[in-house]
């Protein structure tokens, strides 16, 4: 069997936009590594439910955005549309298929903008939300807005702030603008950078990127509020140099949660209690790379792919679904900047 990965990047040195490669699962390899969509800086990527649209994070000479690519009749994806109404380029992106919307998050500037595609095929921005404040971290002097996304099956935007210690949870009208409900705060100085749902879709796992840890939260949907339950850390005690927590995984069934460390070039494996809300260290596993700030399953969930900023390399690991430990395949598969990994 194959499946067809997708993989983000920098275009600072070798890369020149989104490359696409293939997990054969019979030869346990990824082969056919190729350029599918030149555009500077697509450091995340999202796709319409039929895989017929691609938007990508995107970077222009007067500023930042977003671009979209449609899959013509040769499967090539062309570009239809750009927008660079932020200064400088955002760090995620989300789709609301049902109703046209797109999400970024600019960590530079600190808000998070919605758009709207419109009849014609252009996207125009609908609202954008400056967030303010700080906490007390060296990296934390002013709001870092890393992830928005939809907490599941709603349609509230929950908002990640890196730099104010916060995730704010937002309504989104039809129109695309945003009212806010709810904030909760995490540890200061832990750095919220990504979020993601256990499949009961209460408990909540919270990537700390300054402090190295996850936080456990449960989420309360009618109120779109966030209870704090416990945090563990995601590296020994034993490493005291720099580390940087990046991407963080949930399995299907919900019984492990996988996350990769930045500095350490590692990825942490989590038992997960029956409720969710604990989780066990198993292992820690060295991603043979450097710089490992995305990573994901294989659709089967047999496979975890690496990709690595700084080293331009994928990690391919088997992966054991009763045990949830991982077994390297191949460590030599060359991609270059690799920041994003989807299927």
């Amino acid at each position: 069997m194959e499946h067809t990965l997708y993989l983000g990047s920098y275009t600072k040195k070798a890369s020149k936009g989104v490359h696409q490669i293939t997990l054969n699962t019979e030869t346990q390899q990824l082969v056919d590594y190729k350029l599918i969509a030149e555009v500077d800086t697509p450091t995340y990527l999202t796709f319409s439910d039929d895989k017929k649209t691609m938007y990508t994070i995107s970077k222009e000479e007067n500023g930042g955005g977003l671009t979209a690519f449609d899959l013509d009749e040769n499967g090539d994806y062309v570009k239809r549309a750009a927008t660079t109404s932020e200064d400088s380029a955002p760090c995620y992106i989300s789709y609301d298929q049902k109703r046209g919307l797109l999400f970024t998050a600019n960590y530079h500037g600190g808000f998070v903008t919605v758009y709207k595609e419109q009849e014609d095929g252009r996207i125009v921005q609908t609202d954008r939300k400056h967030h303010q404040g700080s906490s007390v971290h060296e990296n934390q002097a002013s709001p870092h807005v890393h992830y928005t996304d939809y907490a599941p099956g709603s349609q509230t935007l929950l908002v990640c702030d890196l730099g104010t210690d916060t995730i704010v949870s937002y309504d989104v009208s039809d129109a695309g603008e945003l009212s806010e409900r709810a904030t909760y705060t995490a540890k200061a100085g832990s750095g919220p950078r990504h979020l993601v749902f256990h499949p009961n879709n209460k408990t909540v796992y919270l990537v700390c990127e300054l402090s190295n840890e996850i936080e456990i939260l449960t989420y309360d949907e009618a109120t779109a509020s966030f209870t704090y339950v416990d945090r563990v850390a995601t590296i020994p005690d034993t490493h005291t140099s720099f580390n940087s927590g990046a991407a963080i995984r949930v399995s299907n069934d919900g019984k492990f949660v996988y996350f990769s460390n930045r500095g350490h070039d590692s990825i942490a494996v989590f038992a997960v209690s029956e409720d969710g809300q604990s989780l066990e260290l198993l292992e820690i596993v060295p991603t043979e790379g450097k710089t490992p700030r995305d990573f994901n399953f294989s659709p089967d969930e047999l496979y975890v792919i690496v990709g690595h900023q700084d080293s331009d390399n994928l990690t391919l690991f088997k992966r054991d679904q009763e045990s949830g430990r991982l077994t390297l395949l191949d460590k030599e598969t060359y991609a270059a900047e690799c920041v994003c990994v989807t299927f």
